[in-house]
Formats: structure tokens, sequence, C-alpha cells
């Protein structure tokens, strides 16, 4: 996999979040999907779908994408989870890892925004 396709992917991941279109996003995903976040780690492709289609506390949320840096096999992206108004919530970097051209792994690190 290119930089290139592995910076289009990890877009593509953000923008079927963003949309709600579930099946999108679980064929960007390899079915033993795995999530680590500060909060939990979800494990598979199945699991994880379900979580942000039924399960996440907001839905109405958006990633701003400020940077993503591919490297390798994987790529990294800078940004920041929007509410339902445009504010900002917190900042993120979320780490992709990749195998056969689908995303295996994902890591999330977060921060919490001054006022």
């Amino acid at each position: 996999m290119t930089p290139t396709d592995a910076e289009a992917k990890a877009r593509a991941y953000y923008d079927a979040i963003d949309s709600g279109d579930y099946d999108r996003l679980a064929a960007l995903l390899r079915p033993e999907f795995v999530h680590y976040r500060p909060d939990r780690t979800l494990e598979g492709r199945d699991a994880f779908v379900r979580f942000m289609r039924d399960e996440r506390p907001m839905t109405d949320t958006t990633h701003a994408v400020d940077g993503v840096y591919p490297e390798g096999i994987g790529v990294a992206v800078r940004g920041r989870l929007r509410g339902p108004d445009g504010e900002d919530l917190f900042a993120f970097v979320d780490v992709f890892g990749f195998e056969d051209g689908a995303v295996a792994a994902l890591e999330t690190y977060t921060e919490t925004l001054d006022d």
C-alpha cells in the first residue's frame, strides 16, 4: 500500500463515520479489526461498526482533520472531534495500521482542549 492509498483510506474512514455510512466503514476494516481507545478496546469489525452506529454517546459529530502523516505501512492523523454545533470537543491523534489494504488496527490518543 502506498502512502497515498493509506491517506485516502484514513480520510475515507472519517467520511464514513461522519456521514453514517456504516457499510462503507465496514468495507474499510479487516474482520479482525481492533480499536484501542482511552476508554475501551473494541475487538472485531462487527463490534466496532455496531458501536459506532448504535452505542456511541454522540452520533452527530464530525472529524476535523488537521494533518495526515503516512509512514511505512501505517498513517497517523491529527485532528479534532467537533460537536453538533461545530465546537471542538477534544483533540485526537489516530494511528492506523493496515494489512492487505484494509485497516487492521487503530490506536486513538485524545487530549482535552482548554477553553
